[in-house]
Order: structure tokens, then sequence, then C-alpha cells
């Protein structure tokens, strides 16, 4: 066998191993797409997301149908400047035949002729397949990239319908939903790159290192912030046992024939090889590993942008040694990189790059990962151009609805609903707060938390302030009035229940009135009172020098109360001069007992003279002199 034929025989086994495994497991991602008009033909269908244009995850778009009857199938440009441009407010969604050329330039030649949308009709009935560019050529480098609108693949019985119904004359409308595309559970998205560090493998190549570079800034605020969890995963193939000590698998895998990659440059003789890129894929697994366990995920995406700038396969910098020194200029410890990696010339299973090729196989509703580079947004493969604004748009989509971080808000990504007719929402009119609430997926009418204070209500026609401080908010929607420099207020912080006019008025709260209190006759009643109405109160006044006393409704001598004061005073001083008395007889007995008890512990080691008055010491003068001596 001869060296080009043992270069196709490596290619076929390794392209036989990737259809046997995982080929079958390919999941198409579908978009919803329904019927609206004529009502007869009212129904909900599914479309498969092409891998390239603009899917619009999270949103949807409304158009009316049209087929173009000459170049059906839409491998030419059209005739005419625009001819599907819109001549209403409903964009124009084009339905084209499947056959005779690439399904992308099917989509081109639909967009540059004004299309919004391209539905593409099966011309035979299978299952939906998705739409895939092209392989790298110089016709479809002009215009892959250039794809700005969103397209599906339907299947021919429903392109059957259509198509029957214009025919009729009659205006068909659908509506093409990708708000259920992606799921969105929570507050964090997870999402998975499927990518390569070869830089020689032509346009796919070209597009994903582009995509990383625009991309990081993005993700890297959403990973700091806790808003994402990133994971890379790079694909490896193995080599078949039979073929293990071949010189082929050798140059393309490590571990005994375990992890394998294509020749960089299909040219076993030339160039890098295989191995070297699976060498260069682990270490940058590693980096990821490594860099997680500090807390420093982001890192990853800086060195592989650093990596792909300054170790590139096409200046021979594509080496162990220069990609070392990119880690050491992001700080990253190299030695426990190393160790991640093991051993590539060992006949055993490398732990890490094993895990890579379990996750390569689809598990559940997730497909197996076939398409290079391939991005996973909550076990869900994204379809569409690999582009950073779109990607974002996409991730965006996989948060639980206003849960969604602020770069996902950004005008660029989104239409705020809420700017127009305050979204259809309660507002209020004196303060502008707002139940319009803008999230990525479109807004919603929720009351709103304002200054601590919670609103409550349906949030389209109502809202109201309750519990604690709500009376700080527009005095919590209750009553509020301020005469001669006192306010009195319906709107109460220790009463939740609602608004209750406060003593002195009656209403319903939202209005109170004063009451007279003198003219209903409930107080100021005693013998000799005189009663004046005031804003929320009443003054009573007794005749004469009389006091008037409230709660007793009745007045009494000012004299009276003043005697009473002189006989509490009298009273009060009899009761301190007692208890002063009481405290200095209390003294003079503790001390006169504390006098006898020390008189009788002296009594026991001293002796006292018959009259018990004066204290002798004999020794005392003797004892002074021996001190001395």
């Amino acid at each position: 066998m001869d060296f080009t034929m043992a270069i196709f025989t490596t290619y076929l086994i390794l392209s036989v191993i990737l259809v046997d495994s995982v080929l079958g497991r390919f999941v198409v991602e579908k978009n919803s797409i329904s019927i609206l008009s004529p009502s007869d033909l009212q129904s909900k269908h599914d479309g498969a997301i092409a891998n390239f244009g603009v899917p619009d995850y999270g949103g949807s778009m409304v158009g009316s149908v049209v087929y173009a009857d000459k170049g059906s199938t839409g491998c030419k440009p059209f005739d005419g400047d625009k001819p599907f441009k819109s001549k209403s407010t409903r964009p124009t969604i084009l339905l084209l035949d499947r056959g005779e050329c690439y399904f992308a330039l099917k989509t081109w030649n639909g967009q540059q002729a004004g299309a919004a949308a391209i539905l593409v009709a099966d011309t035979i009935d299978e299952s939906l397949i998705t739409m895939d560019s092209p392989e790298a050529n110089s016709d479809a480098d002009g215009y892959i990239d250039k794809i700005g609108i969103p397209s599906a693949f339907i299947q021919k019985s429903f392109g059957d319908t259509l198509k029957d119904a214009l025919k009729k004359g009659e205006d068909v409308l659908v509506k093409l939903d990708w708000s259920e595309s992606l799921p969105h559970p929570d507050e964090r998205v997870e999402y998975e790159l499927w990518t390569n560090s070869n830089d020689e493998c032509g346009i796919r190549c070209d597009d994903q290192m582009s995509f990383v570079k625009n991309f990081k800034g993005h993700a890297q605020i959403l990973e700091k912030g806790g808003y994402t969890l990133f994971t890379p995963h790079y694909i490896t193939w193995y080599c078949p046992q039979a073929y293990t000590l071949s010189s082929q698998c050798k140059s393309q895998c490590i571990n005994r024939g375990r992890y394998c990659a294509p020749d960089p440059e299909q040219d076993f003789g030339a160039g890098y090889q295989g191995k070297d890129v699976v060498l260069e894929n682990l270490r940058q697994l590693c980096v990821h590993r490594v860099a997680n366990e500090s807390n420093r995920s982001w890192v990853w995406w800086d060195f592989v942008t650093d990596f792909h700038i300054r170790c590139s396969m096409k200046e021979n910098k594509y080496t162990k040694d220069c990609a070392e020194d990119v880690m050491k200029s992001l700080d990253l410890p190299v030695e426990k990189i190393k160790k991640c990696m093991g051993d590539p010339a060992a006949d055993e299973e490398n732990q890490v790059l094993k895990m890579e090729q379990e996750l390569q196989v689809g598990r559940g509703s997730r497909g197996d990962v076939t398409i290079l580079p391939t991005l996973v947004i909550n076990d869900v493969q994204f379809r569409g151009k690999l582009e950073s604004s779109v990607v974002l748009k996409a991730i965006c989509a996989g948060f639980k609805e206003s849960t969604e971080p602020h770069a996902c808000l950004s005008e660029d990504i989104q239409t705020n609903e809420c700017l127009d007719h305050n979204g259809g929402c309660w507002q209020d009119p004196k303060s502008n707060f707002t139940a319009c609430k803008d999230t990525f997926r479109g807004r919603i009418c929720e009351c709103p938390l304002v200054n601590g204070v919670q609103y409550k209500g349906d949030g389209y026609t109502s809202c109201q302030a309750v519990g604690p401080g709500r009376c700080s908010v527009n005095n919590g929607g209750c009553w509020s009035e301020s005469r001669n420099g006192k306010t009195s207020s319906a709107c109460s912080d220790s009463d939740l229940s609602g608004c209750r006019c406060p003593s002195g008025f009656l209403g319903d709260g939202h209005k109170c009135e004063d009451v007279d209190e003198c003219k209903d006759g409930f107080v100021c009643k005693c013998e000799g009172c005189s009663c004046k109405n005031t804003w929320g109160s009443y003054d009573c006044k007794c005749s004469g020098d009389k006091l008037y006393i409230a709660d007793q409704d009745t007045c009494i001598e000012r004299k009276a109360s003043k005697m009473g004061f002189f006989i509490i005073f009298l009273v009060l001083g009899v009761v301190v001069t007692a208890c002063v008395g009481g405290y200095v007889f209390y003294k003079y007995r503790f001390r006169s007992y504390m006098d006898s008890e020390i008189m009788a512990i002296m009594s026991q080691y001293m002796p006292l003279d018959s009259n018990h008055n004066n204290i002798q010491v004999h020794d005392a003068e003797p004892l002074r002199q021996g001190s001395s001596a």
C-alpha cells in the first residue's frame, strides 16, 4: 500500500468511526410555526432551525407567506429590486422548495430579495433535517457570514398546505416562534463550546476563533457575575485496535491510539501532526480545570485567545514551550496543568479525555456533537451563525423570565417594550412608578417594589402600596390633608388593612371629612361647658375659673385642685421625713451591734480590768527593747 492509500485508509477508518458512533444520534433542533389565518387552516407545526443565519431565540415573528412561482428553489438571484420586501407592516416570509443548490444559498438569495425569513419545504415525505452551511469553498465564503435572517426547514405536507392556500389567493399569516426553543428554567445559564485548538482547518476554525475573541468580554462578565456556568469541550476520536501500532495512528493519536485528531494539513509527512492537536486540546482543557479550582474559570478565554495570537501553526509556534509562556503570563500554575494532562505516552486511559469522549455522546434529548464548532445552551444545541451578538441573545433566552442580567436588556439585542405606552401596564400618575418590567422575552406587568415598599394588584389596571412603609409612598394611596400647620392622614403603617380616616374624621379612607363633634352633641355635655369645633378635633371650655377634665367630661374648681396639690405635697413630706428618720435609727442600731461584737472578740484574747474600762499590755516595753538588739 503506497503512502497516499495509507492516508486514505486512515481517514476512512476515522470517518466510519465518527458516522457509526455519533451521526445516528444527531438531534434536529426545532422552533414552532403556527398558521394564524385563514382560520380553517389554523394549526401548529415544527420547523428545523438552520445551522446558519440568525434564529430569533426567545422571540417570535408574525408575517405573510409568499411563494416564489418563478425560481421556487431560490438557487438564482430573484429579478427586480427586492421583490419580496414587505409593502405593509407585516414582514414577508418567503416559501421555497428544496433542491438544486445549498440551503444557505437559497436563504441568501431570499434575503437579498427583501424577505424577512425563509421556509424551505421538503420535496419528499421524511423526518425533518437540519440545514447546514456548505463546506469551505470560494463561493460560499462570499455569503455565509452575511446571512442575517432566520430560516427553517419544513415537511412536505406542511409546505403543500401553504402552497394550496396561496394558489387560492388567500392571505396566509404565520407565526415563527423561537420562545421555547431553548429551556429557561432558572436564573443561571449553563453552556458549552465544543471547539478545537487547530487553526489550520479552514473557514470553520477561523469562525470559531473569531467568535472566541469577540465573545470573550461578554463571557467573562457573565461568568464573574455568577450568571453563567461555561465549560469548554474538545472532540477526539480513537484508532481501532488493529491499527494502533501503525505509523498513521502513532502520528495522530496519544495514549496508544485512544485519543486522535486528524492531521492539520492532511499530510502525514509535513507540518504538525494530529497528536500535536490532541495535546494542545488536552492542555486547554486542563487550563480551564485548574483555573476553575481557584475560581478563575474565565481565564480560559484569555489563554485561548492569547495562544491563538502568539502560538500560531502558520508561524510554526504551535508548541508546548509557547503554551507554557502564555500560561506564565496569565499567572497559571504550569506544574498543576502538567499533572492534569498526565502521560500522553502511557498505554492507559487519560481521565480528562475519556470524560470528553463520554460527553460527546448525547444523553436523553441531547444529541451527539458532530459539528465543529458546536454551542450547547442549557443542554440544547445552538443553531445559527456563531457570532457574538447572536450567541449572547441565545444565552439571554436561557434565563428564567425577569432574572436575566443587565447585559441581556441592551438595546442592541432586544426592544424595551415598556417604552411604548408603558407596555399597557399600570402607572402611578403622580410619581410615574410603573408595573411594566422589561425582560429579554418581552414585558411583564408586575406591581413594583419601590423604596422597600411593595405594591400589589393585577399590574395592568391597579397597584396599591401594602406593608410597612407604605405611607411614605403617595401616603399609601390614602387621604391626607394639611391645615394650619397640622397634617391628618388616613394611612397608618401599623394598620395594614387599608385606609381608615383618623379620629375626628369620617369617610372611606380615600376621602375624609371633619366631624363637628359639638354639633353632634357627643362631647362637652357638662353643665356650664361651651364647645367650639376645630379641624379634626374640638375645644371645650368651662365657665368661670373652672378646669375642664376631658376624660370625665366635667369641670372642677381650680382652687380645689391647688388644695389637693398642697395635701399631696404634705403627705409626701411626712413620708420622706419618716424614711430619713428610719434610716438614721437603723444606722445607729447597726453601729451599736457591731461595737458589741468587736468587744466580745477582743475579750477572748486580751484580759480586761474589773471595770472593763482600761486595757494594759505588760510586755510592751521589753518587746520594744528586744526588737532593737
